[in-house]
């Protein structure tokens, strides 16, 4: 078992890569009385044309499969999942995003006892023809739920103008159309693939024994049987500038009109896992720059009423895709959409990208996320994504320490640029 001693955190972190591939990850917080626990394997809603185990020739799969097996996992036999966690005094769920699903516990009580649950569930399938008819009525539901969420649709709407080819612009939990002709056999086939110990990570922080804790999680696999991993080859379809459809829009039965701005990151990233995990940070601070709540181009367009607290920006980072989306609801969605690519493409002249400022942002942005680390979810939630190698969420307080305002300048001149830009917008209905 390793150790990782963290001294900007003071966190210790054990791992160890088991016989079968999995890797464990514990924390240890004496200090908590909540144990949480997190098993994801990397497989998302966007792996859908793969080779499938055992197999040489790609299939491509109905969209929304990923999420679909995510909520089959806890029906089993003799028992619903859920209920035995309830039993066992804990609470349990699950989430699938564009490249992981995971499953989670938090409890209290009977820590081990959860820990076995949680990966025994995982690790033990059953899907019948019949449970799967019934399933897709209640996803059915889920998937109509979120069509009629404006912010979702608005999203959604960013992501298939600038991923039009690429799955990222399908909705996690694919269409009513896509996930009816899904079978017991195809889940089989999802699971088996990318399922296997060696494409998971199982991460439990809290109050814990790390050496009794591993010796237990390491007992429990040596008892079950795998078979010998394999390289998992995905296909994405290629995609250019000239892919990205610039401006698009859809009616809803919204009150106010709404308008987003998304970039499309078309550098292919570092591969280098402490680069990787910088360039990410850097993009981060150049936009909290640009689009803060004390940054002028934000205040700006604040005090004209062109935006108003329903404004925000993000920047998603993961495998086979990057991007930044800037959103609000306003009464001037054309002249929101134009100010914001406005201030993008005149980022390099910006007054924002000061030393002074840089420095500020690095310090609030260190302030959150050690605030960020009380938290058992956050720490858990986000370490996966931000896993780089060896480079961690542990390493980025040194990360954003090493960013100089020359890294801010050299990722504005490559992340921004004008072939890069789309925009979507949702009208209100005409009553």
């Amino acid at each position: 078992m390793k150790k990782n001693y963290y001294p900007s955190i003071n966190e210790t972190l054990y791992t160890e890569v088991l016989p079968n591939g999995l890797e464990v990850m514990l924390l240890p917080k004496e200090d908590f009385h909540k144990t949480y626990g997190l098993f994801t394997t990397n497989y998302g809603s966007i792996d859908s044309e793969f080779v499938p185990i055992g197999k040489k020739d790609f299939i491509t799969v109905p969209d929304g499969i990923a999420h679909f097996l995510e909520h089959k996992l806890f029906e089993k036999e003799d028992e619903d999942v859920f209920q035995k966690f309830g039993r066992q005094g804990a609470a349990s769920n699950a989430f699938t995003s564009f490249t992981r699903t995971s499953y989670l516990f938090s409890s209290t009580d009977n820590v081990m006892q959860n820990v076995e649950t949680l990966i025994d569930f995982v690790q033990s399938p059953y899907f019948t023809e019949e449970s799967v008819q019934k399933e897709k009525g209640i996803i059915g539901q889920e998937i109509q739920m979120y069509q009629d969420e404006p912010n979702w649709r608005l999203f959604f709407g960013i992501l298939n103008n600038m991923y039009p080819k690429h799955p990222l612009h399908i909705d996690i939990a694919g269409t009513i159309d896509s996930i009816e002709p899904i079978t017991a056999d195809d889940l089989y086939t999802c699971y088996n693939t990318f399922y296997h110990p060696s494409n998971m990570n199982l991460f439990i922080v809290g109050k814990m024994n790390p050496e009794e804790m591993m010796a237990f999680i390491k007992d429990n696999q040596a008892a079950k049987e795998f078979p010998k991993a394999t390289e998992i080859k995905r296909h994405f379809p290629k995609e250019t500038a000239d892919d990205i459809v610039k401006e698009d829009s859809i009616t809803l039965s919204v009150n106010r009109p709404k308008a987003v701005v998304g970039l499309k990151g078309l550098d292919t990233p570092p591969e280098d896992g402490f680069e990787r995990l910088k360039y990410q940070t850097t993009i981060q601070l150049l936009l909290q720059l640009l689009f803060g709540m004390s940054s002028n181009n934000y205040l700006t367009m604040y005090n004209s009423g062109l935006i108003d607290d329903s404004f925000s920006f993000e920047f998603s980072f993961d495998r086979s895709f990057h991007f930044a989306d800037f959103s609000s609801d306003t009464d001037e969605p054309e002249r929101f959409a134009n100010q914001i690519i406005n201030y993008l493409l005149k980022s390099d002249n910006s007054p924002e990208l000061t030393k002074q400022n840089l420095d500020l942002a690095k310090k609030k942005m260190i302030g959150k996320h050690l605030k960020s680390l009380d938290s058992l979810e956050y720490i858990a939630n986000q370490f996966s994504g931000m896993k780089f190698g060896d480079t961690t969420l542990f390493d980025l307080v040194t990360v954003i320490n090493s960013i100089e305002l020359s890294d801010i300048k050299a990722v504005q001149e490559s992340f921004i640029r004008p072939e890069a830009l789309s925009r979507f917008f949702i009208y209100p209905e005409e009553r």
